[in-house]
């Protein structure tokens, strides 16, 4: 799951056409491919470590590093943000990381990481019914996108309902999905620090502490067994600090300001395949006939409140 500051703030529209370079498919095809394998590295993490630690842990490390790029590239002044943009930055934070991220996390230990995925791809849609009901009218074509996509979560929810997987984890997973909704919405109204790196690392520490503070109020530090912990999960976790929330993130912001934005709203449909496509190829998850059809709703539903949105 991604984790930007500039995937919930308000963007410019262009004002001119932007050349796609071989940079820009390059930084694309980072975005598709390492956000979309994600999923995949937290599903590897928590077959041996503790959730909610190991994803605080994940993002306090991450931000650490990105403030650190930050005044390597721009100077100590570009950590400066006055005490209101530090509190905002936090509760987006919270809302993306511990709420969107952290519940992700907790239920990949019960739900494959691609029927998560697909959940998760449900963002745009609870974006659409926030705006919509803060006074927005989206145009009939993407609500309509919405119904279809609504439509698909339902046939997603099967395996939960049939036992195949925890209902609870499909649950956690669709909550998840509406916090982060909730967070990036949050993020276009509230005022953030200028830099959206320093904004971002600021927002990956509150979410990473919050994770911490979740983990010891679960007690998951009581199970903390450091010879357990797998290979294979300590690679895992690495590939999710520095290529999941650092690399990726940066690809996406420089994407923002260098490609048509409908080129890179594109990653919202890709991700979920990626992600299905590398659950079935390396954890051998099951490609149920619930999880490839609903699935192919939701995607043709963000298709289309994607291409909808994109115009307006």
């Amino acid at each position: 799951m991604r984790t930007s500051q500039s995937s919930g703030s308000k963007t410019a529209p262009e004002s001119a056409p932007r050349a796609i370079t071989g940079a820009v498919w390059t930084a694309l095809g980072l975005v598709y491919v390492v956000w979309g394998s994600t999923y995949l590295a937290i599903r590897i993490v928590v077959r041996t470590m503790p959730p909610f630690l190991s994803a605080g842990a994940r993002f306090i490390a991450a931000g650490l590093l990105l403030l650190g790029l930050v005044v390597w590239r721009y100077g100590p002044g570009a950590l400066r943000a006055t005490r209101g943009q530090v509190g905002s930055a936090a509760v987006v934070g919270l809302l993306l990381l511990l709420g969107g991220n952290g519940l992700v996390v907790l239920a990949e230990t019960s739900v494959p990481s691609g029927l998560a995925a697909l959940l998760i791809a449900a963002v745009p849609m609870w974006l659409v019914v926030l705006r919509a009901a803060t006074g927005d009218r989206p145009p009939l074509r993407t609500l309509g996108g919405v119904l279809l996509g609504f439509g698909g979560l339902a046939v997603l929810t099967v395996p939960g309902i049939s036992g195949e997987v925890r209902l609870s984890g499909v649950v956690l997973v669709v909550v998840a999905s509406v916090l982060w909704s909730l967070g990036s919405f949050s993020a276009s109204k509230l005022s953030l620090p200028d830099n959206p790196f320093t904004g971002s690392g600021y927002q990956m520490l509150a979410g990473g502490a919050g994770g911490i503070v979740a983990g010891l109020v679960r007690g998951e530090q009581r199970s903390l067994d450091w010879a357990a912990y797998s290979t294979a999960s300590w690679l895992a976790l690495g590939y999710l600090v520095v290529f999941g929330s650092v690399v990726a993130f940066t690809a996406y912001a420089w994407l923002l300001q260098s490609a048509p934005l409908s080129l890179v709203a594109t990653y919202a449909y890709v991700n979920p395949v990626v992600a299905v496509a590398l659950g079935a190829l390396i954890l051998d998850e099951a490609l149920t006939t619930p999880i490839l059809a609903g699935g192919a709703i939701v995607v043709a539903a963000v298709c289309v409140i994607v291409s909808t949105e994109r115009r307006r």
